[in-house]
């Protein structure tokens, strides 16, 4: 998650971790989970694991070839339905079983613990946990290999000690633990058999050159390198990408570091170009290539607008396809229309709003080339939660089908990989510049992109839509 990791939406980190008393508990409770004969359902009597690679579960063979493109999804973070009340888990679990998305979960943090706490001692407690709920739901796993352990860094074994910290997720492997990384990688991919798409690393977290101001893309595809490698030895099929580097934009007025890649919307960080085309260039092999970013800028501009910010994510998709020759499938691990305040309490903004601009954000990324693309799904433990998918599952009404839900799996369904858009859909000439619309040739999506009502006309259509209005229109 990079700047967008820390907090409990777009920029802060989602990890397992508790805090005053709570943090004396989790401490026993992983120090047990270590201790204890197969707690995970990997270790010996000695809590030491003989077999780290053990299958987890009886997951059906996948039937055919994995695809490298999944469609429209979303990640999983610190809490999801995997817990809470009964009934709220089974009804959220239902939701997600009608809608078939591709679902990524962390190695480490965002909802899963530390899976190697000590060299070969293993504990996949809460990892199963979410592997399986993907599984009952009937969603593609997809599975992003970061944070690594804590000695894998510097810092101390066991489970007890794992700090759980900013700055320690933010750290990147030691080079001299690199190969410790790419085996651990090779442990998952073994545990979880039906889980053929991996993402390596997130952001470049830790991997930033402050002596050199630059990113450390050499370290980041050595590491890449190995990882790929050894995923490739468990299952030649296993689909891995890379780098999921965080394209970020500057004022369009900046000069440090800006690049030629511009727009109204900004300009896009020289520095994030260089590290992807030095991947690009000296990667051993990706079956896709992934990117995340915002389309506000990092000083957290939406430039020119809330609507016209979102042309970045066509600019930097054309930019990233071209670079790859338009031979790699584009995937964007993250993206995010709306800057989060300083408690992301993310009420600046209607649910009409959120709603309409994460459209247009869609529609952008759809008309720069993108097929796979994850929402961040900022789901808390209770209360409202704007932007998340459904309730939080911690109380018995909870798990019911949120708005951002409904619009994400809608074109999820409408726009699958290999959608052939149209690109000159008719829109009445005075409404050109506020009505955002992407197409097939069965169906619209329609986005009124202002906060009054508005009468146009769409496609030969006449409509009439309210206030930030988005509209599924089928084709005459």
């Amino acid at each position: 998650m990079g700047r967008h990791g820390w907090d409990t939406g777009t920029r802060r980190w989602r990890f397992t971790a508790l805090i005053g008393v709570g943090m004396a508990a989790l401490a026993l409770v992983l120090t047990m989970c270590t201790a204890w004969p197969g707690a995970d359902g990997t270790g010996d009597s000695a809590g030491t694991s003989t077999d780290g690679a053990k299958v987890h579960g009886t997951p059906p063979p996948a039937p055919g070839t994995a695809k490298a493109e999944l469609g429209w999804g979303f990640t999983h973070t610190q809490f999801s339905a995997d817990a809470g009340d009964d009934t709220a888990r089974a009804r959220a679990e239902k939701l997600l079983a009608g809608k078939k998305l591709p679902q990524i979960q962390h190695l480490m943090g965002w909802g899963s613990n530390n899976p190697e706490p000590s060299p070969g001692r293993y504990q996949f407690g809460e990892m199963d946990s979410r592997i399986d709920l993907i599984r009952r739901s009937g969603g593609t796993p997809v599975v992003t290999l970061c944070c690594a352990p804590d000695w894998m860094k510097g810092g101390k074994k066991g489970a007890a000690n794992t700090d759980w910290s900013k700055q320690a997720l933010e750290t990147a492997p030691r080079p001299e633990h690199y190969a410790d990384f790419a085996k651990l990688a090779g442990v998952v991919a073994r545990r979880y058999p039906d889980v053929k798409h991996f993402i390596v690393w997130n952001e470049f977290k830790g991997f930033f050159d402050d002596g050199a101001r630059r990113w450390n893309y050499e370290g980041y595809t050595e590491l890449y390198n190995l990882v790929y490698a050894e995923l490739k030895k468990v299952n030649k099929d296993i689909l891995v990408g890379g780098p999921y580097l965080v394209m970020d934009s500057i004022d369009p007025r900046a000069t440090d570091n800006a690049s030629q890649v511009r727009g109204a919307w900004g300009s896009l960080d020289q520095r994030s170009l260089d590290a992807f085309t030095y991947w690009n260039e000296h990667k051993a092999g990706a079956d896709f290539a992934v990117v995340d970013g915002s389309s506000y800028s990092k000083d957290d501009e939406l430039l020119p607008s809330d609507f016209g910010a979102t042309d970045k994510f066509t600019a930097v998709s054309r930019w990233v396809r071209q670079q790859t020759g338009g031979k790699l499938p584009l995937w964007w691990a993250e993206y995010y229309v709306e800057p989060g305040d300083a408690d992301d309490d993310r009420d600046d903004w209607s649910e009409p709003h959120r709603a309409a601009v994460q459209a247009a954000g869609m529609i952008a990324l759809a008309r720069g080339g993108t097929g796979t693309a994850f929402y961040w799904n900022p789901q808390n433990e209770r209360g409202d939660c704007a932007g998340c998918l459904w309730t939080p599952t911690q109380a018995a009404d909870g798990g019911m089908e949120l708005p951002m839900m409904k619009l994400i799996s809608r074109f999820a369904a409408e726009f699958p990989p290999g959608t052939r858009y149209d690109e000159k859909v008719p829109v009445a000439a005075d409404d050109v510049s506020h009505v955002r619309v992407l197409a097939d040739e069965r169906t619209a999506l329609v986005v009124n992109t202002l906060d009054r009502a508005v009468e146009t006309r769409v496609d030969g259509q006449d409509i009439a839509m309210k206030p930030y209005e988005v509209r599924w229109l089928t084709r005459k």
